[in-house]
């Protein structure tokens, strides 16, 4: 782990902050052998959104209004992880999904995009094209052919 707050990144030198991660651990539905019903590796990690300082205020604000319909008790995220069978790998499994589901939420929007102007040219081609067509198929209706 190091000495870091977290090892796990967000964005840039952003990274998840160790100390305010709340983990919670319970008996998982998932696979298991015959210590799974003993064993708590189901995890759960929950992170305090509104309330925290490791993010910049502007990748917060995004995060707050992008995640808004899975925040519970006012700002906070929950990621739940019961894949593997040890709990060890489903606290990584939970930290790195947390970490990418705050890296998405907190990302600049995309730029605008800004319609493509056609040449004149070749509008006023494809045109001459289209009339061309017209007068060919025109050509071949059998109506004069008395």
């Amino acid at each position: 782990m190091g000495d870091m707050s977290g090892p796990y990144l967000i964005r840039g030198s952003v990274s998840l902050p160790e100390a305010e991660l709340m983990w919670r651990f319970s008996r998982s539905s998932g696979p298991g052998g015959q210590h799974v019903n003993t064993s708590d590796s189901q995890v759960e990690l929950r992170f305090d959104l509104a309330n925290t300082e490791a993010l910049p205020g502007v990748w917060k604000a995004r995060a707050l209004e992008r995640l808004a319909g899975r925040l519970v008790d006012g700002g906070v995220v929950v990621v739940r992880a019961s894949e593997h069978r040890s709990q060890w790998r489903n606290r990584e499994t939970a930290a790195v999904r947390l970490a990418a589901l705050l890296a998405e939420a907190s990302a600049p929007p995309p730029k605008p995009r800004r319609p493509t102007r056609i040449p004149r040219g070749i509008n006023e081609r494809r045109l001459r094209e289209k009339k061309q067509r017209s007068e060919t198929k025109r050509g071949r209706s059998g109506r004069d052919w008395g």
